[in-house]
């Protein structure tokens, strides 16, 4: 480990030395991607540092041992350092796992109503709502670039851009089947009915992230419209873009500028496209996607909402929390802290 350590530092130390340079601080695009690079390694540099201080004040306090005088307050002083010592170890394997490419970046969010009829897409509208209160918790903004209402409420499918910061390490765990079981308002009989939403949280790509040729983009524009087909727009502002060799075809209505629908609908296709890609990797390496928290097969049923018990259950994890009304109005902190938590934990023991 510590080798690593040492290799991490000196490369830490290169990148300053290097943004000193006259020629280098001329270059905004190079400082700015090299003090990027640097501030990724801040953290364990500066964890390591403490490592070694704590490393050199567990050796002063041995060679005291030996002093009748100053023996039992360096033992007292050896036990605390070293409890130290060890949760600095633990802190600095953490932070040496590898991280996530993705986790800084804001995140394109699909839900849709899946099995369940009616109920299906009111629950899909009941996530939405969720995961809007939870972005508000996070100082994070949610703007929608496709919207198909459901009849009697909620959404048959929505897709929004979820902006601000490390958005994509919390919610990357949410993709999966979530399941509701409750009494429909439309039951008369009082049963408790069972239906599901699928969720699907995607990076948002940048340019370099993929390339997409403009020959390969069938691109249709029409009027926009509105719950039960109404217009809402009068010109043809809705884009619809169709990537020919994947057949992935993604909508935009929201905006009133077909310039700017066109663009939200090129940030869900390149989404769509990246995530495809690194589904198809996944199941070439089934084993490693086993060991991970949240990389599972879209259709995993991840979640079930229990509304007669006021109960949240995670199947992944076996983990279950008996506050389902504060889990709908947001508070979804204990129950993604508990999946990283396990993914950590899964990542340290090399499962």
């Amino acid at each position: 480990m510590e080798e690593r350590l040492e290799t991490i530092l000196k490369k830490y130390n290169e990148i300053q030395e290097e943004l000193m340079k006259p020629e280098v601080m001329a270059d905004f695009k190079l400082v700015n991607n090299l003090s990027k690079e640097q501030s990724n390694l801040k953290e364990i540099v500066d964890k390591y540092t403490e490592y070694k201080n704590i490393k050199q004040e567990i050796e002063d306090a041995k060679s005291l041992l030996n002093d009748t005088e100053l023996h039992e307050m360096a033992e007292a002083e050896l036990i605390n350092l070293e409890e130290e010592y060890k949760n600095i170890e633990h802190e600095l394997e953490i932070l040496l796992i590898p991280k996530d490419e993705n986790d800084g970046k804001n995140v394109i969010m699909e839900i849709r109503g899946a099995a369940g009829g009616d109920e299906a897409n009111i629950f899909a509208g009941d996530l939405f709502r969720m995961y809007n209160y939870y972005a508000e918790k996070n100082n994070w903004k949610i703007e929608v670039i496709n919207e198909v209402p459901g009849a009697s409420g909620g959404y048959a499918q929505v897709e929004c851009l979820i902006k601000g910061d490390n958005v994509y390490s919390k919610l990357k765990y949410e993709s999966g089947a979530h399941r509701v079981q409750r009494v429909p308002e439309t039951e008369s009989q009082g049963r408790v009915h069972t239906s599901t939403a699928t969720v699907v949280v995607m990076p948002e790509v940048e340019d370099v992230d993929i390339d997409i040729k403009e020959s390969d983009l069938k691109i249709d524009v029409y009027h926009s419209s509105g719950a039960g087909g109404q217009s809402v727009n009068t010109s043809n502002s809705a884009v619809r873009i169709t990537h020919l060799p994947t057949n992935t075809v993604v909508t935009c209505q929201n905006e009133r500028s077909q310039m700017k629908n066109k663009e939200k609908a090129m940030q869900l296709l390149k989404a769509k496209i990246y995530d495809n890609l690194e589904q198809q990797q996944n199941a070439e390496v089934k084993n490693e996607r086993k060991s991970k928290v949240g990389t599972g097969d879209r259709s995993e049923k991840i979640r079930t909402y229990n509304y007669p018990q006021n109960r949240v259950t995670d199947h992944r994890i076996n983990f279950s929390v008996m506050e389902l009304d504060r889990v709908m109005n947001g508070h979804l902190d204990a129950i993604i802290e508990a999946l990283i938590t396990e993914d950590i934990r899964r990542k340290l023991e090399g499962e």
